[in-house]
């Protein structure tokens, strides 16, 4: 399983694979062209509510990622994901300035253990 990170303002690149954009709204001011994104998988993200409440503040990352492991475990879209990165390359794609602290981070991280 090879699965990759990159933010959305990024550019794309050939070894990039399938590119997921993880994110619940869409990078502003970026356009559908320019994104190359193969999919846009909204619903894997974290609620509003978390997603607000973490605000990228990274002495709240313990507890966003607890919360957010808890909101994936009944997650169609989570169980979409792993079978894609089961089958092929993917980058998850992701809006954040915080390359540490963002939810593609976790999705990595839980894609790659049970890979």
């Amino acid at each position: 399983m090879n699965v990759k990170l990159k933010r959305a303002y990024d550019l794309p690149t050939n070894d990039d694979g399938y590119r997921v954009l993880v994110d619940r709204l869409w990078p502003r001011g970026l356009s559908k062209a320019d994104a190359k994104i193969d999919l846009w998988l909204k619903a894997v993200a974290p609620s509003t509510e978390l997603r607000q409440w973490f605000g990228h503040d990274s002495e709240k990352w313990p507890e966003f990622k607890r919360q957010y492991h808890g909101e994936l475990k009944d997650n169609p879209a989570w169980a979409e994901l792993q079978a894609i990165a089961q089958q092929r390359d993917v980058t998850l794609v992701y809006a954040a300035k915080d390359q540490l602290h963002n939810n593609a981070v976790v999705l990595k991280q839980l894609l790659v253990r049970s890979g």
